[in-house]
């Protein structure tokens, strides 16, 4: 990150809301570090060039490509080894010269009414300041298709940027609900062009199990199908649902069953795209609690023996993994195995939440195993399985993360806790990296309004974006030596109410743009007032995506 002192622009930023001339300022989210205002404008035309670094190259193609659907321009792209001198009529993308001191991910942003140069030490920032620019350009920019008569400016500015957090996160369930692979990599999209940089992917929970392990085949044989289209829980009978609140076809197999998979070449492919975006996925695997799908597939994994049968009433029946029975982390040492060589990140999420312990309390074998180890009770008997799982983990060479549940018992030695129902900051004092995630900014699937009657049926709360954007993920009273462990915050869309993927874009936009910013922009830069002005032009662009997102003018609703 940049010192302080790198802030000298700031007051630029937060008092101007008009350009030279009278203009509107421009609306970027999330709001830039620094940003100054110069006369006059760039203007993209068709024989505007676009010149690279050789390093740089890759995201000069890419944006070349982002550019021609709406303007029709088949941009040049070259490479130049004095990328950045001066030149007329030219977009450059370079790392020469570029401030070091704005980190991987920083970026300077200039446009002059000849040229545009972004500058980056490496080829995030440069990929970011081309979001950015991107967001200097009209909304239609993002049209799929060319707008007849358009012109395209871009306002002159001088940007320099880099982001507050380093995890920027979003977190999507395709376990309740089975979500594509081009249907994940639009999320990716949207991810990227909001400087947003980890995806947490949900692939495994009680009513799915999402990925190919080549070792044990009935995990998506059985485990990724169920009889019903949605879950028991998902409608009420009586309220009409929007109709893109329903599964689409294309998640039934030929035989009627509802779910879906990834295979591993898919799982590879959307890794390469993500990449390409510079966003890092962050698998999960859920245990030892939520397991149904894997026990509905291996039963003797159970405490009962037993194959999992979802909601069926029966005490034995619960979906959570014999820690008494050494199969089980035969199975799973194998299982994360696989999965770490389809995930070149650095971290492994093995969930730990809402572990129903009753069954642990009756199996023989978990009582046998907590009195050979010397475990008073059922918590320190999930926290010896964690930190064996952890022990799988740091053999892959990846690092563990787990929800809040995690620390029940004792926490393992290098794990990260991803925050949703409280101690993050005890795990930050005690030198454990934490992952922001509280229900009470961060759970997307929660209601956008208390008038429910105009809403898709949710699974309960309010979360209005004002909240989300009042989101501050440094725990107040964290003492100033511990705050380099919250490594960030993350959304999180749980899926048991939402079937779509137009309903899961209705439940992250625009409150996934308010965290955006949140992570990204300068705490004591950030201002509801002035991302209320920004939004609307928002709107346009995700309108132009083809988004189907919440309208902004909801705001004006008296509760919301």
């Amino acid at each position: 990150m940049m010192p302080p002192s790198a802030g000298i622009c700031l007051a630029l930023l937060t008092a101007a809301t008009l350009v030279a001339g009278g203009a509107p300022a421009p609306s970027l989210i999330p709001r830039p570090q620094t940003l100054a205002f110069q006369p006059g404008e760039f203007r993209l035309a068709p024989d505007t060039r676009i010149i690279s670094d050789a390093s740089s190259l890759p995201t000069a193609k890419q944006l070349a490509a982002r550019l021609r659907p709406a303007t029709g321009y088949a941009l040049s792209v070259k490479t130049k080894s004095n990328a950045g001198a001066a030149m007329a009529n030219v977009i450059v993308l370079t790392s020469k010269n570029a401030n070091a001191h704005l980190g991987a991910e920083g970026y300077e942003l200039t446009v002059t009414t000849n040229s545009v140069v972004i500058r980056a030490p490496a080829p995030a920032g440069l990929f970011y300041g081309a979001q950015t620019l991107l967001q200097l350009l009209p909304p239609e920019i993002f049209s799929p298709k060319a707008v007849k008569g358009a012109a395209w400016p871009a306002p002159c500015v001088h940007i320099r940027d880099w982001p507050r957090f380093k995890w920027r996160g979003l977190m999507l369930d395709v376990s309740r609900h089975f979500y594509t692979k081009a249907e994940v990599e639009q999320v990716l999209d949207l991810m990227a062009l909001y400087k947003l940089n980890m995806f947490h992917w949900h692939l495994a929970d009680d009513d799915g199990w999402r990925i190919e392990i080549k070792e044990y085949p009935l995990l998506t044989q059985i485990g990724a199908w169920r009889d019903r289209d949605v879950l028991a829980r998902n409608t009420k009978p009586d309220r009409a649902q929007p109709v893109w609140a329903a599964p689409a076809s294309d998640k039934f197999g030929p035989d009627g069953r509802y779910g879906g998979y990834y295979t591993q070449e898919d799982i590879r492919e959307v890794v390469a795209y993500a990449g390409e975006r510079h966003v890092t996925i962050v698998p999960e695997i859920e245990m030892p609690g939520h397991s149904g799908a894997a026990l509905a597939a291996y039963g003797k994994l159970s405490c009962s023996g037993e194959p999992y049968l979802a909601n069926s009433g029966q005490p034995f029946h619960v979906g959570v993994f014999c820690a008494g029975n050494e199969d089980t982390f035969t199975f799973l040492r194998n299982v994360l195995t696989e999965v770490s060589t389809l995930f070149p990140g650095k971290y492994m999420h093995v969930g730990g939440d809402e572990v129903n312990k009753t069954n642990w309390k009756h199996c023989q074998k978990c009582q046998a195993l907590m009195q050979r180890e010397g475990l008073k009770n059922e918590e320190e008997l999930q926290s010896w399985f964690i930190q064996r799982v952890e022990k799988i983990v740091d053999s892959r060479g990846k690092t563990m993360i787990g929800w809040s549940e995690i620390m029940q018992g004792g926490l393992a030695a290098n794990a990260v806790v991803m925050d949703w129902i409280g101690g993050g900051q005890e795990a930050a004092r005690k030198g454990h990296d934490v992952v922001m995630s509280p229900t009470a900014y961060c759970y997307f699937d929660h209601y956008q309004s208390t008038n429910h009657a105009t809403e898709p049926e949710a699974i309960g709360d309010y979360l209005p974006l004002k909240q989300v954007y009042d989101l501050e993920p440094i725990p107040s009273g964290l003492p100033a030596q511990d705050q380099s462990h919250i490594l960030g915050a993350q959304a999180n869309l749980w899926t048991e109410y939402v079937a779509s993927l137009p309903h899961a874009e209705y439940m992250l936009f625009p409150r996934l743009c308010a965290l955006a910013e949140a992570v990204w922009s300068p705490q004591e830069g950030r201002a509801w007032d002035d991302f209320q002005r920004r939004l609307p032009v928002e709107e346009q662009r995700l309108d132009q995506l083809g988004v189907n997102h919440r309208h902004a003018s909801y705001l004006s609703e008296s509760k919301d």
